[in-house]
């Protein structure tokens, strides 16, 4: 079953695959250490909480290091709009992109 992430405005933005999260086309953006959300660049970004990457103001974590290319698990389709949602934390997810 595919681990969707949202904005907090509810739109489904990406996906986790693995340890890998990719944009919603497949493309490897960041990767997972537990919680913490790592760009694919190994650059700590955020957590991942209530399916959303979010700043909780944790510090630097530091860098885990470039994986490789985990591949393209190609789009897995878009599950629709959840609603809008207030983590309690600023969402960060557009910092992997960058």
């Amino acid at each position: 079953m595919i681990q969707y992430i949202y904005s907090s405005r509810g739109a489904a933005i990406g996906f986790i695959s693995g340890k890998y999260i990719h944009d919603m086309r497949g493309r490897a953006i960041g990767q997972l250490d537990g919680t913490h959300v790592h760009k694919i660049t190994g650059q700590y970004v955020g957590e991942l909480y209530q399916e959303m990457v979010v700043n909780m103001h944790l510090g630097n974590l530091g860098n885990i290091g470039n994986p490789g290319n985990p591949g393209n698990p190609g789009s897995p389709g878009n599950p629709g709009n959840r609603g809008s949602m207030n983590a309690g934390y600023p969402d960060v997810f557009d910092l992997l992109l960058r």
